[in-house]
């Protein structure tokens, strides 16, 4: 009787392992296929807040009339400008910069024999943000009127930002990412499979563009601020498991 409960256990041991190793081997042969998409978000908007900067300089061989001369033109541009609707809290006048005006000078054989002082030269800079995009826009362009009033004004290109492009930014991640499953969800379709666990995600580049602009993506990433129109874009790439 013992004989034959033994022989019993014996050869269901047998017929366990057998399984057992049977299923690893198939388990082992098996593959898990994987899909990779990237997954572009785009989205057009409008600049919101505008920056343009400018500067004025006066010179002289009096460093007090230097300095005298320079509020005086201060006043003239700040009234000027407060004239075609913008604010003193929008204006912020840096501080004044002065350096010493010179020149080499040389003797008749053309060897230099020092320098000659010809003034004190005082420059201020003057920035303006605001959110008044089309009012700071027409000024920029108006300004030469100042050259009427004895300014000379050298004024930048005006520089355009957008106040809410984290919100942007979480909107493109959406975007993108619904886009790279769309793709996913669509190749294992094809292939007759079904899409599996996500496995990674990967965040590619934000860029900024001027709309209707030649400007060329980079591989650190774009940021126009030339452009009041501008474009968005982000890219998600998506690993996933196939069933």
């Amino acid at each position: 009787m013992k004989n034959n409960i033994a022989a019993i256990i014996f050869s269901l041991a047998i017929v366990i392992s057998a399984f057992l190793l049977g299923n690893a081997f198939m388990n082992r042969n098996q593959t898990e296929g994987t899909i990779s998409v990237t997954g572009l978000g785009k989205a057009d908007f409008t600049s919101d807040l505008i920056v343009w900067e400018g500067s004025f300089s006066k010179e002289s061989f009096n460093l007090q009339q230097a300095y005298s001369d320079l509020e005086k033109d201060k006043k003239i541009i700040s009234d000027y400008l407060l004239s075609k609707g913008l604010t003193e809290k929008e204006l912020v006048f840096n501080a004044v910069n002065s350096r010493k005006n010179t020149r080499g000078k040389y003797n008749n054989d053309g060897q230099y024999i020092g320098e000659e002082f010809l003034g004190y030269i005082l420059t201020q800079s003057l920035q303006i943000d605001s959110k008044d995009v089309e009012k700071v826009e027409s000024v920029s362009r108006e300004i030469t009127e100042l050259l009427n009033k004895g300014i000379q004004f050298y004024s930048q290109s005006p520089r355009y930002y957008y106040t809410k492009l984290a919100d942007l930014k979480i909107e493109m991640i959406s975007k993108a990412t619904a886009d790279a499953k769309h793709r996913a969800d669509m190749i294992a379709e094809n292939s007759g499979g079904k899409l599996g666990e996500l496995i990674s995600a990967k965040m590619g580049i934000f860029q900024i563009t001027g709309q209707n602009s030649d400007e060329d993506y980079s591989w650190g990433g774009t940021f126009n601020t030339e452009s009041k129109e501008k474009t968005a874009s982000i890219t998600m790439k998506l690993d996933y498991k196939v069933k």
